[in-house]
């Protein structure tokens, strides 16, 4: 049977009676307009309103799926979609699934995932808030191009085709509105082949608000991409915050810096350029932790460049380079010590002495953090050696 059927079309449904039975109604009409061999397929939510007898009377297949969100129904129904191909669109009358035919053109010419652009085909006048239309789809589309190097245009598109195992294959798990963006984040990840096609957006055609909230999924989907982006979330700032605080400790540790007639950068900004490199080497530590877990997890793919860079900071040479960091701060504090001894233990000149303790202190504190962070990065490596 899984043969004879070359397209599931795939619906999420939460008390959709309203609309359900129009988009699977023009789902059938396209299918059978076109000679595709074809099913619909409901992943239902837990509906109280009919909406199931309604998509049964209509010859569509009910998957009841017990855990809650939106995307646990998609995979609850996808799973269990018979065709090669699948496309994937809401239950509330809003997207055209009376012009399925672009998607499966470009999924039989090959392609993974086809998203549907609804920018390029067009938004019906109040299809679309004004905050989703100008700030939240532009925003966190522009977002995920820039993390993941990812074509899509329309990351938020509801409406897309893809390969029945796409679930398995890249390992899906988001179980709410975030599965939308994680779809195209790992099938971007993963190196399969993506494309878009117009799509329209049509008003909702329900009388109740819609499950979306702009806040909280906003959020949602801002912080999935945040996650699954190491770099973005830990690698670069810390390179910045680093590279800020050594520049400017170096500027001034040897004496004050002046700037124009009156402005000068002296012990205060010393500390602050510390504080800076400390932190900016924590986040690199987690950007390292971060990507290492996830590949071991199975969140992102194995990344060659990463794999060798571990392969070489092995745990020996992360604790030398540690305590050779300690130990040059030790050997600073020391000094200052004997400093403090050549004015008998009395009052201290401290413009001077801040900078012998401050840089000491700080290598101290990396030293041990380089130290820690080696055995950690060990702990996560240990299955995967």
């Amino acid at each position: 049977m899984n043969e004879s059927i070359e397209l599931s079309v795939v619906m999420p449904c939460l008390n959709e009676a309203e609309t359900l039975g129009t988009c699977i109604k023009k789902a059938n009409s396209w299918l059978q307009a076109n000679g595709v061999a074809g099913e619909v397929v409901i992943g239902d939510n837990g509906s109280t309103d009919g909406s199931q007898a309604i998509a049964e009377s209509l010859g569509a297949r009910v998957i009841p799926v017990p855990r809650k969100g939106y995307g646990a129904a998609l995979m609850g129904a996808i799973e269990a979609a018979r065709g090669k191909y699948v496309i994937m669109g809401d239950s509330d009358d809003s997207y055209d699934f009376s012009n399925l035919g672009p998607f499966l053109e470009q999924l039989r010419k090959g392609h993974d995932l086809v998203m549907g652009n609804r920018f390029l085909g067009g938004v019906a006048p109040g299809a679309m808030p004004f905050l989703h239309k100008y700030l939240g789809n532009p925003v966190l589309s522009f977002i995920g191009r820039l993390f993941f190097n990812c074509p899509v245009r329309d990351f938020h598109c509801g409406l897309r085709g893809f390969r029945q195992d796409i679930v398995s294959l890249v390992d899906l798990k988001t179980t709410g509105m975030e599965f939308a963006s994680e779809m195209v984040v790992k099938s971007t990840l993963f190196g399969l082949k993506i494309t878009e096609v117009p799509t329209t957006l049509s008003k909702d055609g329900r009388s109740r608000p819609p499950h979306l909230r702009t806040w909280r999924d906003g959020w949602r989907h801002l912080r999935f991409l945040l996650i699954y982006s190491p770099r973005w979330l830990f690698l670069y700032p810390g390179l910045f915050l680093m590279v800020l605080g050594l520049v400017l400790g170096l500027l001034v540790i040897q004496g004050p810096l002046g700037l124009f007639e009156q402005v000068y950068f002296d012990t205060n900004t010393l500390l602050y350029a510390g504080a800076f490199t400390v932190v900016g080497f924590q986040a690199l530590s987690f950007g390292v932790f971060t990507r290492t877990y996830a590949v071991e997890a199975g969140f992102l793919p194995a990344k060659d460049s990463l794999e060798r860079l571990i392969a070489k900071f092995s745990l020996e040479t992360g604790l030398l380079i540690g305590l050779f960091l300690f130990l040059a701060g030790l050997g600073g504090t020391f000094y200052s010590l004997f400093v403090w001894e050549e004015s008998n233990f009395g009052q201290l000149d401290y413009p001077r002495i801040l900078r012998i303790v401050i840089p000491s202190a700080i290598s101290i504190i990396i030293g041990m953090q380089t130290v820690l962070s080696s055995f950690f990065l060990g702990v996560l490596s240990v299955n995967k050696k």
